[in-house]
């Protein structure tokens, strides 16, 4: 049996040692062959000792100040040659299965340029566990809220390359616009409605620390990509930037 690498999986890190090693556990614990790259961001926590633990089984890693977590991340699926990519953050981890599950979703829908399945939202605070909200592909519903789940995604190396990776430019909505990239460039992206990965919700997170830049930049997506703002984002706006930024530094005191 071939055990040339099927999926490319960049690991974008900086000060992620808590979280870091059960990050790449989840990964090597799948059970196709994978090739891992770790970018450290210049990390000073313990990170590298964690790396270095794990050197024999990556595919390569480099720890330096870079360029931010869009160019780490393509830098990583660019030194790869696995014909699916994907990228998961430090602090996110795969669920058994996961990468079997959304390769066997993109071989079963051959025009899909990507698959993402469902995901878990785990409250680090509370150990609480949530299901992230993720729906079938429709870019009316895609205008008014983002409902692909990151860490759950698959994406042919083709479709990847095609639209030239991530935004560089962007620091917190690149995902949500590489998913439009993709939607409007290849067509509709797959659903599996399966768990594959979990989302670690902490104060730490740039979602949360920064919501309002994250929340400009989506508005700044949609409308490049769809033409228009939904009144959704100015409604919601309040609670999704101002509120939940307040409640997260209360529940940090």
């Amino acid at each position: 049996m071939s055990r040339d690498p099927l999926v490319t999986i960049a690991v974008p890190s900086l000060n992620q040692g808590r979280y870091l090693d059960e990050a790449l556990a989840s990964i090597f614990r799948q059970e196709l062959p994978v090739e891992v790259f770790v970018l450290d961001g210049g990390s000073t926590d313990g990170s590298i000792e964690i790396i270095e633990r794990w050197s024999d089984r990556l595919a390569g890693w480099r720890s330096r100040p870079d360029e931010g977590q869009s160019a780490a991340i393509n830098e990583g699926i660019a030194q790869g040659r696995a014909p699916f990519v994907g990228w998961l953050n430090s602090d996110d981890w795969l669920l058994p299965g996961a990468l079997e599950t959304l390769q066997r979703a993109l071989r079963d829908a051959p025009a899909a340029p990507a698959a993402y399945g469902c995901a878990w939202n785990h409250d680090e605070a509370t150990g609480t566990r949530r299901p992230a909200w993720t729906r079938p592909f429709s870019e009316r519903l895609f205008a008014n809220l983002c409902f692909i789940s990151q860490p759950a995604t698959l994406i042919r190396r083709a479709a990847w390359e095609s639209v030239g990776g991530l935004d560089p430019g962007l620091r917190m909505a690149m995902d949500y616009d590489l998913w439009w990239r993709l939607h409007k460039s290849c067509g509709p992206l797959e659903f599996v409605e399966a768990h594959v990965a979990v989302n670690r919700e902490h104060g730490q997170t740039k979602t949360q620390s920064q919501r309002h830049l994250h929340y400009r930049e989506a508005i700044d997506v949609v409308r490049r990509h769809h033409g228009r703002v939904p009144l959704k984002w100015w409604l919601a706006r309040p609670y999704a930037v101002w509120y939940r930024a307040f409640k997260n530094q209360w529940s940090q005191r």
